[in-house]
């Protein structure tokens, strides 16, 4: 899903942020519109999960389908299977404003409930990359813009053409290699060491429940198994911001007002902080949302390499069981996560530049 398109800047007539009638109708408007891309990607989600070959009560009972057609029936009326479609996609309209994503056929359990203990699981693995990724990927950009066309700007342009170029499936291989098994720096999978309790649920995140119950064990061991597949999953998203944020440095550095703002004897750090990387940060924070919605629904195969039970996880088996409430609840969750940090990037905009309204 492409990113929401970013407010307008300075107009006539148009409302500051700032102005709580100016944001109210900005945000009633996008509540509506989220809402209407809901109903589109749940209308989409459920075309596509019908149109796929094979059938549910097959995939879910296996070789006890092929001699028991009473099961099969069964199955088909408890999951309501046996109606017709639009009456399936309309019940489960109806039941989705209620806060109910159906029962897994998986796991028997609530989708909602389901929902609930691997989506933290996925957030903390993004938060951790994300943070990592702006960190390095930021800095590093800067660096490759002030000092163009040299030695530095030609090593970190290489390393950001390795850091976009390498398949994420095989970064994560390689270092479970390195790191795991042939070294033991870090663990190889999970979340905690074996045997060990979770921590007491409060947010989701172990590392951060972990810390509120005082558990520094378990925050150890938490952040342990956190640091090597976030670390690899940050690869891709360091490349990508090195890449992004070298181009919009390098647009600023060509401002008039950079140049009078070195002819005035300013230091170099205050120029490149205040009155460079403040303005760049624009399109920088555009791309690093993005980047975060693809973390958090696109990290299948680092969770299944790395044993890792989020939501990537969730959605694998979901599908290879072709469960259908989980497969429509993973699509409403990443629908939601896109439609909410479009909705943050836009507010963020307000905050950095305040020539930006929001419109």
């Amino acid at each position: 899903m492409s990113s929401a398109s970013p407010a307008a800047v300075t107009g006539a007539g148009r409302s500051r942020p700032g102005r709580p009638g100016g944001l109210l109708w900005f945000l009633a408007r996008r509540v509506v519109i989220a809402a209407l891309l809901c109903v589109g990607i749940t209308l989409v989600a459920f075309i596509l999960t019908q149109l796929v070959p094979g059938d549910p009560a097959t995939a879910n009972l296996g070789q006890r389908a092929i001699g028991d057609p009473a099961a099969v029936a069964a199955f088909r009326a408890k999951y309501g299977l046996d109606r017709p479609l639009p009456v399936q996609y309309l019940t489960y309209l109806g039941n989705l404003v209620q806060g109910n994503l159906g029962q897994s056929q998986q796991s028997h359990r609530a989708v909602a409930e389901d929902l609930s203990e691997y989506v933290p699981a996925t957030i903390e693995l993004a938060l951790f990359a994300i943070v990592v990724s702006l960190l390095v990927g930021v800095a590093l950009g800067t660096v490759a813009a002030v000092t163009r066309d040299r030695w530095p700007d030609q090593v970190l342009r290489v390393v950001s053409l390795g850091g976009v170029s390498m398949p994420t499936f095989w970064v994560a291989l390689v270092a479970f290699y390195l790191f795991f098994f042939k070294w033991g720096l870090l663990p190889g999978g999970g979340r905690l060491d074996p045997g060990m309790a979770a921590p007491p649920h409060v947010t989701g995140l172990y590392v951060v429940d972990a810390a509120v119950a005082g558990q520094w064990d378990v925050f150890s061991s938490a952040v342990r198994h956190l640091v090597l597949p976030s670390l690899v999953l940050a690869v891709y998203t360091v490349g990508m911001l090195m890449r992004f944020t070298r181009a919009s440095v390098l647009e600023i550095l060509g401002n008039d007002y950079v140049r009078a703002a070195r002819a005035k004897g300013l230091p170099e750090r205050v120029v490149i902080l205040r009155h460079v990387l403040r303005p760049a940060l624009v399109a920088i924070i555009t791309v690093a949302g993005v980047a975060f919605g693809s973390l958090l629904s696109g990290a299948v195969l680092v969770e299944n390499i790395f044993s890792w039970p989020g939501l990537g996880q969730y959605a694998y088996r979901s599908a290879v069981n072709l469960d259908l409430p989980a497969i429509m609840g993973v699509s409403v969750v990443v629908a939601l996560i896109y439609i909410v940090l479009n909705l943050l990037v836009d507010l963020l905009y307000g905050v950095i530049d305040p020539r930006i309204r929001l419109t």
